[in-house]
């Protein structure tokens, strides 16, 4: 039996990564490998930590200016790495060495690029008076929320809905479907 081993980058909180970290609890052909924070006070890494997986904490320079990160992912075997919550832009050694997925809190290519993550994005939803948002999951390249969309999912909105209730319904549709995508990304991809 061949195991697949996701590496996740996260920045903040952590609610999805626990998520993903619950979802593959007991898989053995799934492996949660590790977490990595670019945030030395990122909640994630106590989420983590409290379901058994490994931390690793770097810095910009470290990131962007040298392939410790590459190498070591690469020397613990890393199938997949996904972002849940990771705001810095991936650099081009990591993605020329690693499929990336990433989950978008918005129907992209709508509501993307550089600044437009969490609460900023459900406030330029309601502020547009949407009808529908939802999340994207989607491959990573060298340019923020530009890659290959992989899924998406939608919710309806009511122009009552504020930033915090659009958030809620986004965070739903993200813990009912990204750790079924990521699965079906790693059986049937590799």
């Amino acid at each position: 039996m061949v195991e697949k081993r996701i590496a996740v980058f996260a920045s903040g909180s952590g609610t999805n990564a626990e998520n993903i970290f619950q979802y593959f609890s007991g898989n053995e052909k799934i492996i949660i490998d590790s977490l990595w924070a670019n945030k030395s006070d990122a909640y994630a890494l106590v989420r983590a930590k409290n379901n058994g997986v490994e931390t690793f904490i770097f810095g910009r320079e470290q990131f962007y200016q040298t392939n410790d990160v590459v190498q070591t992912l690469r020397n613990r075997k890393v199938d997949l790495i996904v972002l849940a919550g990771f705001l810095w832009l991936i650099p081009e050694n990591l993605v020329e060495n690693f499929t990336i997925i990433n989950i978008h809190p918005a129907l992209l290519p709508r509501y993307g690029g550089k600044g437009m993550y969490g609460m900023n994005v459900h406030r330029a939803v309601v502020e547009n008076k949407e009808a529908f948002s939802g999340i994207t999951i989607h491959y990573v390249n060298q340019k923020y929320d530009e890659g290959k969309i992989i899924f998406q999912a939608k919710c309806e909105l009511t122009p009552e809905d504020t930033p915090e209730m659009v958030a809620q319904k986004v965070h739903e549709l993200e813990y009912r479907h990204f750790p079924e995508v990521i699965e079906k990304v790693l059986t049937e991809k590799f």
